[in-house]
């Protein structure tokens, strides 16, 4: 990985396939980073809110809500998005409501191709260089993009449209966040996956498009739901045959067996990812729990904080 350790970049971007974790990464990386004294906001895209509730916080809304201490969250939606961009380029509200806020007016911006990604994604750019007091407001802003596809056609929209829009504050507006996603000393994007077939199928390739599409600078491929392997093979063959023992004996050997082959299956699929990208990997445990709560979340921050060091990142 070039450029700056991964928690000491201004923007980190964590995407990967849906339903592998990234909402409870991203939170567990929020908490590592305020563990290093760093003032942080986690911004999430027109979603339903996961990271403050996880965290014992009501959700945040489209307002930035402090969650816990050094810890911001926001839900960025494109109506507020584009409000608060309505505004900046108006510079007066009775200008925006009378221009935004006209039905008309709105009907043909949302049929604006790329619009509404984005006033969102320049929502979460504008916070990664807002300054106060002379300052950067935030030290790290931790984005919880979409799902792969998603994620890729949201950070492809300055470039893209770098390529389609004549010189005026649109194209400005695009240069200067192209620039900032594309710099590695301020970006990185972090992949999370499971150790199983599709998710890291899905992670290949767009590790392959974040570098050869957006350009932009890689992080670490975060492996998340790692099951602990228990078993030997000579013990996984004895299990077996106790499988067919009464109860209680049969019953815990054929769950032990079912873990310990769920356990040999992910560290193929473990080495298939590290074999496949050249990324730094840091592994996640399997948290069996019935809540993700701020103790759960926890657990995986204190996992990242060994992983991110032992893979010197």
């Amino acid at each position: 990985m070039t450029g700056p350790a991964l928690l000491d970049r201004r923007l980190l971007v964590v995407t990967g396939k849906g339903g592998v974790g990234k909402s409870t990464v991203a939170a567990a990386l929020g908490l590592l980073a305020v563990r290093r004294g760093k003032k942080v906001l986690v911004c999430e895209l027109n979603a339903h809110e996961r990271v403050a509730p996880m965290l014992g916080a009501p959700p945040s809304g489209t307002s930035i809500r402090e969650v816990l201490p050094g810890l911001w969250s926001v839900n960025v939606t494109p109506h507020e998005a584009m409000r608060e961009y309505g505004l900046m380029v108006l510079k007066f509200r009775t200008i925006y409501e009378a221009v935004f806020e006209n039905r008309v007016v709105r009907h043909f911006l949302r049929v604006v191709p790329s619009l509404a990604e984005l006033v969102m994604l320049g929502k979460v750019l504008n916070e990664v260089r807002a300054t106060e007091d002379g300052r950067p407001r935030w030290d790290l802003v931790i984005l919880d993009a979409p799902a792969t596809g998603h994620a890729v056609q949201l950070l492809r929209v300055p470039a893209a449209l770098l390529d389609t829009v004549p010189a005026g504050p649109l194209r400005s507006d695009a240069e200067w966040m192209n620039a900032l996603l594309v710099d590695p000393r301020s970006t990185a994007v972090s992949i999370v996956t499971l150790p199983e077939e599709m998710p890291v199928n899905e992670a290949v390739d767009l590790d392959r498009q974040v570098r050869g599409v957006l350009g932009m600078p890689s992080g670490a491929l975060l492996v998340n739901a790692m099951p602990e392997v228990r078993f030997a093979r000579e013990e996984r063959e004895r299990l077996g045959l106790l499988a067919a023992a009464p109860s209680p004996l049969g019953p815990a050997a054929r769950a032990a067996r079912l873990q310990a082959i769920r356990a040999e299956q992910a560290t193929r699929y473990l080495e298939r990812a590290r074999a496949a990208l050249d990324l730094p990997a840091v592994i996640l445990p399997l948290v069996a729990t019935d809540r993700w709560d701020r103790a759960a979340v926890e657990r995986i921050s204190a996992a990242l904080e060994g992983g991110l060091a032992a893979a010197g990142v």
